[in-house]
């Protein structure tokens, strides 16, 4: 990671090319699934809590869409079209896209699934854009958090070297919020995906008795 501790110290340097450059590192991260959560804590020591946040914000929420076309991209794919014969799989894309942009924020709120592949999930069960996009305010407070703890400890070298940010009192009440979210959010899927499942039956045995006469 050294590599990138220099990278991220020069984009400290650009002046107003810095964030812009800052923003592109991370939306190639999330398409290409590196995990993005030194660039998080990085963008705290190098453009400070508030900045920082901002500039993540803008480049997750970039990076998200960027991800989610990739993935909607790919289920056009022939070698992925067995998923959609099989019913279980159906009955979760439709619980998730069902379910709207509720269920996609609390899934943002949970610090169980990343960043990155949860765009990629998301994409692939072909939830509505708008949806995908108004559930990206649910990354707000974890990256809040990061930032700030990136500009606690102040120096990317450190981060890039391995050194752990602190973690306060706000990291453990973030991580239980995330983790309750996590559970409600898995409920509504299950019981949504349950109903679906419930409903591709009955059109089943609604279809079969006209098909035999």
């Amino acid at each position: 990671m050294n590599w990138l501790a220099g990278v991220l110290l020069r984009l400290a340097h650009l002046g107003a090319w810095g964030p812009v450059l800052f923003v592109l590192l991370y939306i190639v991260s999330a398409v290409a699934l590196v995990p993005s959560f030194l660039l998080t804590v990085a963008a705290g020591a190098l453009f400070g809590v508030w900045r920082g946040s901002i500039i993540v914000f803008v480049g997750a929420v970039l990076g998200a869409c960027a991800a989610y076309a990739v993935a909607v991209r790919l289920t056009r794919i022939s070698a992925l079209a067995w998923l959609d014969d099989h019913p279980r799989v159906v009955a979760v894309r439709m619980a998730v896209a069902g379910e709207g942009w509720w269920v996609q924020f609390l899934l943002r709120l949970s610090p169980v699934v990343p960043f990155n592949l949860l765009n990629y999930a998301l994409g692939l069960s072909q939830v509505a854009f708008r949806d995908f996009l108004y559930a990206s305010i649910g990354m707000v407070p974890a990256i809040v958090m990061y930032t700030y703890y990136g500009r606690v400890v102040g120096d990317v070298a450190k981060l890039a070297a391995g050194i752990a940010p602190p973690r306060g009192p706000e990291y453990y009440a973030f991580l239980g919020v995330g983790l309750v979210t996590t559970v409600v959010a898995t409920t509504m899927i299950t019981r949504a995906a349950r109903r679906a499942i419930e409903l591709q039956r009955a059109a089943l045995v609604t279809t079969q008795p006209n098909a035999i006469g």
